[in-house]
């Protein structure tokens, strides 16, 4: 008779790491369980004010699809005459309009940058607070070069996107490298800076000739990101040039951490900054290109934002907040490429079923919820390892002593 399987104490360990990286981990499976949870948790309080959940849902499905779940349309054609005919049933699909989908993608662009400006400093271990400012920076550089920059075709809005970038790389390398000469937080200054940016570019920005309180005169259409392919393709929506931007830069992303050299340094300075040293790292010039990289994203985001979504320059007189959101972006997506990619794209729904759900009389303030609830869940992921971990060593003891 054979012997029944057996696992040694080390194999059982390796098995219990395993479970705990899956669940737990930088690539496992809390991310997509603690959205599904907020999620549930958005039902729970959608009933509690007395709505119906499926509003919600019509609406995150509307955004994704294009389809309208309230509005159904007959379907002609010589398939749906067969099914009049044989079996006495009438076709009907879901009104359709791809606009809602270029919408979302057109809300997730600046989001899915501005998290990796987060993310980057993330693997870089340091916690960037400033990519609000850096956005706005970006915002306002693309602004100023598209107003006063030489309108030739082609290459106007390619210097206003490298002149935004520039920007948001020069406000994240003060940060950088004031953290990495005099070790000053990253935390405080990136909060200061977000401030001294934000008036920064009111004031600069109101002295235009021609600008109010609230706009500038109309950027060239040589400045503009305006896709007329793109346009057309989602129904007249806001996509554009953007987002070709923002897939070269998820592409970046990945490639300069997982495949480079530059990547492993900066890695290895948020991993361990001694050994990094240690090892034959610059770890000041490191920490000072990692800042300067992020605020580089951050800045391309406003960038997309102000050239391609709106016909006039704008005079902020708020934060526009997608720094801040791209925080709970990088959180939710690992700090990684595709994480905070569809990361990004999750929030982007979210923000953009608000108006939807709205219609269908269920408060906006439903996703703010959600997103919130994400973050918090995903901020427990720490805690959640070490409380598994305790049980699980907590259990090998007592077996060992009843041995």
């Amino acid at each position: 008779m054979a012997e029944p399987f057996r696992t040694s104490a080390k194999q059982r360990a390796a098995i219990r790491e395993h479970i705990l990286e899956v669940f737990t981990g930088s690539n496992g499976l809390l991310s997509v369980s603690v959205v599904i949870l907020g999620f549930l948790v958005g039902t729970i309080l959608i009933l509690a004010v007395g709505r119906s959940p499926g509003g919600m849902y019509s609406a995150v499905i509307q955004v994704l699809t294009g389809f309208d779940l309230r509005r159904w349309t007959p379907v002609e054609g010589p398939v749906a005459q067969w099914f009049a005919q044989t079996l006495g049933w009438e076709l009907r699909l879901p009104l359709w309009n791809m606009r809602y989908i270029g919408e979302w993608l057109v809300m997730s662009m600046p989001l899915i940058l501005c998290g990796f400006s987060m993310a980057f400093a993330s693997r870089t271990g340091l916690f960037n607070i400033g990519a609000e400012g850096q956005y706005i920076a970006g915002l306002t550089a693309a602004q100023f070069i598209a107003l006063y920059g030489p309108p030739v075709p082609g290459l106007h809005w390619v210097v206003a996107v490298a002149g935004a970038i520039l920007a948001g790389a020069c406000w994240g390398g003060i940060v950088g490298y004031l953290k990495a000469r005099f070790n000053v937080s990253e935390v405080v200054a990136t909060i200061m800076m977000n401030y001294i940016a934000f008036y920064v570019s009111r004031y600069s920005t109101m002295q235009i000739p021609g600008a109010n309180t609230f706009q500038t005169p109309p950027l060239p259409p040589t400045a503009r990101l305006v896709s007329p392919f793109l346009a057309s393709l989602t129904n007249g929506s806001r996509l554009n040039y953007g987002l070709y931007l923002t897939i070269g830069g998820i592409f970046l992303f990945w490639l300069i951490m997982s495949k480079t050299q530059f990547g492993y340094s900066l890695r290895a300075t948020g991993l361990n900054k001694d050994a990094a040293r240690y090892g034959g790292i610059s770890v000041n010039s490191s920490i000072t290109a990692a800042m300067a990289i992020a605020g580089a994203f951050a800045g391309l985001a406003g960038a997309i934002v102000s050239l391609g979504v709106f016909p006039s320059g704008r005079v902020l007189s708020v934060q526009d907040g997608y720094g801040f959101d791209g925080i709970a972006v990088a959180l939710v997506g690992n700090s990684t490429a595709g994480g905070t990619a569809l990361a990004g794209l999750l929030f982007g729904m979210l923000k953009s079923a608000q108006p939807l759900m709205q219609s269908r009389h269920i408060p906006k303030e439903i996703t703010s919820i959600i997103m919130g609830l994400v973050v918090v869940f995903i901020s427990l992921r720490a805690g959640v390892r070490i409380l598994i971990d305790w049980q699980l060593k907590e259990k090998a003891r007592k077996g060992r002593i009843s041995e």
